[in-house]
């Protein structure tokens, strides 16, 4: 074991120079790893505060988010966006109009055959709509009269 090590340090000293043998003498190895700790500090987190940010009548600016959403609950109507994660933003300076709409989904589509089938037959089924109605109107047309 001893004429080993001696090998060892004869190969590291004859890669130095002679006059920096004396380096060897001072190196020292490492005896135990260096780890971290871990602890697991998921579940923490507080929740997603979905729902509207913005209520009726509200003026906004364009960016302004107007709703977060898991699921489809707010469909985007006038002058309003929708991000990757569902989340209804203005894309006009505005004020915001809710508005419900009757939902009538395509004859044979997957809505229909899931959920119509499960409805009484004088139900209804509405969308709510987020829109918002800009300040300045263009041309004669007035999205007022229509909300």
């Amino acid at each position: 074991m001893a004429a080993l090590a001696s090998l060892m340090l004869k190969s590291r000293a004859g890669l130095l120079a002679p006059h920096q043998s004396f380096l060897l003498d001072s190196v020292r190895f490492a005896s135990k790893k260096a780890g971290g700790s871990s602890k697991n500090l998921g579940g923490n987190s507080p929740g997603r505060r979905y729902g509207f940010k913005k209520q009726d009548g509200n003026f906004v600016h364009a960016g302004n988010i107007l709703a977060t959403q898991g699921a489809m609950r707010y469909h985007p109507g006038a002058h309003v966006g929708m991000g990757t994660n569902k989340t209804l933003f203005a894309l006009e300076d505005g004020q915001v109009r809710f508005t419900k709409e009757i939902f009538v989904p395509a004859p044979r589509s997957q809505k229909s055959t899931r959920v119509i089938t499960r409805l009484p037959k004088v139900a209804l089924l509405y969308k709510t709509f987020i829109n918002v109605v800009p300040l300045k109107q263009e041309g004669k047309f007035k999205l007022v009269d229509m909300v």
